[in-house]
C-alpha cells in the first residue's frame, strides 16, 4: 500500500509547558477544528479526549504522553500532549527524542514557570525546533508583552512575534497577524468558533507598525538575500518571501515563533494550526538520524528519512492495555514496515514480530496494514522490547542513541495484604516498572519488604492508586522514603586474599584495589592498571563484578555506593584453584575494606523548590524554609506577590503541600524538582544511619 501524505507534508510535534498553562485544552481544540472529534472535550469535566486515564480525569492533570494524529490542510500532524507535572519528567524526555518540533504553551498570566523552563532546557537538549503560544489571554493580569520579555530573558530565546493581541482579559478580541497586516476578529456568539478579517483598528496601528518592523527586521538576519532588499526598502519585503525565512531560521533553532490566543474560548487556535504546518519541521527538513553499527561501536551508521531506506526505529513508550497487552509506542526514522513482518531489535539482539500495527488516538486506535518513514505508532506483539530499544532492518543494522532517564529519589514499601494480593502485586509492578522508566522495584531482604521508587511524591502516589484500580492488588502502603546514597572523600587502598580449601579444588584468588572519590553525578568508573598477567585477563570482568555487586549496598547504612573509580593495581592467581568466582568473591571484600578506610559520607537528594507567595505570608514561607535545612537563593516581587526560589533536602520537604497551605490560607502555590545529590551534614548522617540499623535488626 503507498504511503498516504508527501513525508513534507508530515509534522511529528509535541504540546509542552508548565502545569497548568493550558496543553491539554489546546489539543482538545486543534482536535475539534481538524474535524479528529465532534465535540469539546474539558479538563475541569473530567472530558479530555487526551487525558483518558481516571487519575487524569479525576486530579484535571496529564500524567501519561497522549499521542494523537489529524489533518490540517492537507498537513498530516502527529502531536503527543505531554505532562506538565514535573514528577512525570520521563513523559516529556521520552516525547522530545522523537519529535520533530514542538509547541512551548505560557500562560498570559503565568509568563515562564519553573516547569517551562525545564522543557525548555530538555528540548534544548534534543535540539528541537519550537513555536510559542501564549494562552489565557482572556485571564485577569494577562499581559502579552511582559510573557515575550520573558520568554527573551530567562530562556535566552530570539523571541519573533507573528502576532500582537487586540485587548487582554475580558476584552481580549482577537490577534493582528503581523505578516498579512491584518485584524482577525473572533466573535463571541459562536464562543469565538468563527471570525472576521477587518483591517487594524487605527489605536493598534502604531504598535502593530512596531512590532511588524521587530519581526522583518529579526527574520532577515538569518536569509542574506533579504538583508540586502531590506536595506534597500523594508516595505518592499513580501510576506512570501519571509515566510521561507521565518521557518528555516525556526527549523535550525535559531529564532521562536511567537503566537497568542485563548484556547478554551477558541480563540487563535487555526492561526497556530497554520503555523505549525509553515513554520515547523517536516522529517526532510531534519539531518538523517545517525547510530551505531552494532558490530563496531566505533562506525557511525546514518539513515535519511526515506521509504527505501532500510527500516530503522525507536520505541520511546510501553503502554500495558487491558484488551491489547502490551503496546509499544514507535517513531520510524526510515523505511517502512508491514504488519506481520519480523524486525530486529538491536538493543537487546533478538528477531521479533511485529503483530499488528496501530494508528493512535489517545486511548482510541485505528489497525494500519503498514508504516512507513516520518510515522509514530505502536505496536503489538514486541514482548522483549522496552523504552529506548533500536528495532530495525535484520539485514541493515543500526543502535540508535538511547533515552537518558534520572535516577529515581523517593522510596516508598509496600506489602501485600494477603497471598493471593502477592502474585498480582509482583505481575503487576513488573507491567508499571515497563511502562515507566523512573519508576524502580526491588525488593530489600533484610526487612522482607517490596520498595517502590520514583521521582516524587505525586509520582509513587498514581503508581499506588494504579495498583489498587488497575490491576485489582491491596496492600499497605509505608511512609515515604528518601533515596540516600553513600560515596567517598579520600583515596584509599586495600588488598584482600580469598582462600579456600575445601576437597578437591580449592578457592583462590588475590586483588589489590585502590578507590578514589570520583566527581558528582559520575558514576561509577573501573580502571585495570594491571600489567605482565598478574591476574590473567578472562579474570578481569569479575572483579568488575565483585565491585559492582559490593556497591549495590553501602557499608555506612546499607544504601547504593555512587561516584567512585576503582582501579585494579595488583593482584595474584592460582593455576588450578582460581576462577571467576574466587576472584568476584575476592574483589567485593576487597572494596569493602578500601571503603570503610576512605572516609564514607552519605548523599542526599537536593530539591529546587520555586514558591509563589502574596506578599504578607512571605516571612512565614521564608523562615519555614530555612528551618527545613534550605537555602532561599533569590526573591523577585511580581504584582502583590513573591516568588522565592530556594533549594531544600528531600528529606525534609515531605508533605509540603499541605504545610505550605497552612502558612498562606491555601493561597500559595509552589513547584518542585529535582536538582543534585549533596552530602549529609554529620549530625543527621549519625541519626541516618542509627535508624537504618534499628530498621534492619526489627
Amino acid at each position: 500500500m503507498p504511503r498516504m501524505i508527501n513525508l513534507g507534508k508530515v509534522r511529528n510535534i509535541g504540546i509542552m509547558a508548565h502545569i497548568d498553562a493550558g496543553k491539554t485544552t489546546l489539543t482538545e481544540r486543534v482536535l475539534f477544528f481538524t474535524g479528529k472529534s465532534h465535540k469539546l472535550g474539558e479538563v475541569h469535566d473530567g472530558k479530555a479526549q487526551m487525558d483518558w486515564m481516571k487519575q487524569e480525569q479525576e486530579r484535571g492533570i496529564t500524567i501519561t504522553s497522549a499521542a494523537t494524529t489529524c489533518y490540517w490542510k492537507d498537513h498530516r500532524i502527529n502531536i503527543i500532549d505531554t505532562p506538565g507535572h514535573v514528577d512525570f519528567t520521563v513523559e516529556v524526555e521520552r516525547s522530545l527524542r522523537v519529535l520533530d518540533g514542538a509547541i512551548a504553551i505560557f500562560c498570559a498570566v503565568g509568563g515562564v514557570e519553573p516547569q517551562s523552563e525545564a522543557v525548555w532546557r530538555q528540548s534544548q537538549k534534543y535540539n528541537v525546533p519550537k513555536i510559542a503560544f501564549i494562552n489565557k489571554m482572556d485571564r485577569i493580569g494577562a499581559d502579552f508583552f511582559w510573557v515575550l520579555k520573558t520568554i527573551e530573558d530567562n530562556l535566552k530565546a530570539n523571541a519573533i512575534p507573528m502576532q500582537i493581541p487586540i485587548g487582554a482579559e475580558d476584552k481580549f478580541r482577537g490577534v493582528i497577524d503581523l505578516l498579512e497586516m491584518k485584524a482577525y476578529i473572533y466573535d463571541d456568539d459562536s464562543a469565538g468558533k468563527n471570525f472576521h478579517i477587518e483591517d487594524i483598528p487605527a489605536d493598534y496601528l502604531e504598535e502593530a507598525k512596531k512590532y511588524h518592523h521587530i519581526m522583518v527586521e529579526k527574520a532577515v538576519e538569518l536569509e542574506d538575500s533579504l538583508m540586502e532588499k531590506y536595506l534597500e526598502s523594508e516595505d518592499s519585503i513580501t510576506a512570501e518571501e519571509l515566510i521561507p525565512a521565518i521557518r528555516k531560521g525556526t527549523i535550525a533553532n535559531k529564532i521562536v515563533p511567537v503566537l497568542c490566543g485563548a484556547a478554551f474560548k477558541n480563540k487563535g487556535v487555526r492561526k497556530l494550526l497554520d503555523a505549525i504546518n509553515l513554520y515547523l519541521p517536516s522529517p526532510v527538513d531534519l539531518p538523517p538520524v545517525e547510530g551505531r553499527d552494532p558490530d563496531d561501536t566505533e562506525k557511525t551508521v546514518v539513515r535519511k528519512p526515506d521509504d527505501n531506506e532500510p527500516f530503522s526505529a525507536l520505541a520511546f513508550k510501553v503502554q500495558t492495555d487491558p484488551h491489547m497487552g502490551k503496546l509499544i509506542y514507535f517513531r520510524v526514522y526510515s523505511g517502512y514496515l508491514k504488519a506481520g513482518s519480523y524486525i530486529y531489535n538491536a538493543t537487546k539482539g533478538r528477531r521479533e514480530r511485529v503483530g499488528r500495527i496501530l494508528q493512535m488516538h489517545a486511548n482510541e486506535r485505528e489497525i494500519r496494514p503498514d508504516i512507513y518513514a516520518g510515522d509514530i505508532a505502536a505496536a503489538i506483539g514486541l514482548d522483549r522490547t522496552v523504552t529506548g530499544d533500536t528495532l530495525c532492518d535484520i539485514d541493515n543494522q543500526i543502535i540508535l542513541e538511547a533515552i537518558e532517564f534520572p535516577a529515581p529519589v523517593i522510596a516508598i514499601s509496600v506489602k501485600p495484604q494477603s497471598r493471593a494480593d502477592k502474585d498480582k502485586l509482583s505481575k503487576a509492578l513488573m507491567r508499571l516498572a515497563e511502562e515507566d522508566p523512573t519508576f524502580v522495584v526491588h525488593v530489600d531482604h533484610e526487612t522482607n519488604e517490596t520498595i517502590l521508587s520514583g521521582m516524587g511524591e505525586l509520582h509513587l502516589e498514581i503508581i499506588v492508586d494504579r495498583l489498587k484500580r488497575e490491576f485489582k492488588v491491596e496492600a499497605e502502603v509505608g511512609a515515604p522514603k528518601v533515596a540516600y546514597k553513600e560515596t567517598i572523600i579520600k583515596e584509599s587502598e586495600a588488598t584482600y586474599k580469598h582462600v579456600k580449601q575445601t576437597g578437591g579444588h580449592g578457592q583462590y584468588a588475590h586483588v589489590e584495589l585502590v578507590l578514589a572519590p570520583g566527581k558528582p553525578g559520575e558514576g561509577f568508573e573501573f580502571e585495570n592498571s594491571i600489567h605482565g598477567g598478574n591476574i590473567p585477563r578472562e579474570y578481569i570482568p569479575s572483579v568488575e563484578k565483585g565491585v559492582i555487586e559490593a556497591m549495590q549496598k553501602g557499608i555506612l547504612a546499607g544504601f547504593p555506593v555512587v561516584d567512585v573509580k576503582v582501579e585494579l593495581v595488583d593482584g595474584s592467581f592460582h593455576e588450578v584453584d582460581s576462577s571467576e568466582m574466587a576472584f568476584k568473591t575476592a574483589a567485593r571484600e576487597c572494596f569493602k575494606l578500601a571503603f570503610r578506610k576512605s572516609v564514607p559520607v552519605l548523599l542526599e537528594p537536593y530539591m529546587s523548590l520555586e514558591v509563589t507567595t502574596p506578599d504578607e505570608y512571605m516571612g512565614s514561607v521564608v523562615g519555614h524554609i530555612c528551618s527545613k535545612r534550605g537555602k532561599v537563593l533569590g526573591m523577585e516581587a511580581k504584582a502583590g506577590s513573591q516568588i522565592i526560589a530556594a533549594e531544600a533536602p528531600l528529606g525534609e520537604m515531605f508533605g509540603y503541600v499541605s504545610t505550605l497551605r497552612t502558612l498562606s490560607s491555601g493561597r500559595a502555590t509552589y513547584s518542585m524538582h529535582f536538582e543534585k545529590y549533596v552530602q549529609v551534614p554529620m549530625n543527621i548522617a549519625e541519626e541516618i544511619v542509627e535508624e537504618k540499623k534499628k530498621a534492619s535488626a526489627k
